[in-house]
């Protein structure tokens, strides 16, 4: 299972249910990697989605504790071992965890691979993903090379779990 994500130099994903900023090359790479695939997201990520609406060409799973919540067009999972449930007959390789912080923490644990785009800035945030550099499990294995859009400065990080 992979994740994929979006953090400021402090791990900062989001403001008051909003992306920290949008990158155009960002948003490219994140549905060039996930259309056709299984994401996993939360309900408020599901919620800051266009209409609400669970993400085209992708099987959305929303992993939430609202017992009442049945989105149209995604299916819904209470619990994380409910989620892999419902993933297990598929390949791994094909399911992308794609937020909130509460899912990326929750989900860590069964993620090999994470596709960072990191950002060099530091924005002011009140979600946040594991800090994977803080993380002895984790490794960084590829970088690219440094990326700007206007005046930001990003890269795309490859982190794997170490064996």
């Amino acid at each position: 299972m992979k994740m994929i994500a979006a953090v400021d130099a402090n791990w900062g994903i989001g403001q008051n249910g909003r992306l920290l900023v949008s990158i155009p090359e960002d948003m490219k790479f994140f549905r060039t990697v996930t259309t056709g695939k299984t994401v996993i997201e939360g309900r408020r990520t599901l919620a800051s989605f266009p209409g609400g609406n669970p993400l085209k060409n992708r099987r959305n799973i929303v992993l939430t504790s609202d017992p009442t919540f049945a989105p149209e067009g995604a299916e819904v999972a209470h619990s994380v071992e409910e989620a892999l449930a419902l993933c297990e007959n598929e390949d791994t390789d094909n399911i992308f965890v794609i937020g909130g912080g509460a899912v990326y923490k929750a989900m860590l644990p069964y993620c090999d691979t994470a596709y960072i785009t990191y950002i060099d800035f530091e924005y002011a945030a009140d979600t946040y993903m594991p800090n994977l550099d803080a993380d002895p499990e984790w490794e960084l294995a590829e970088e690219s090379d440094e990326q700007t859009y206007f005046n930001l400065v990003y890269a795309f990080r490859t982190y794997k779990r170490k064996q």
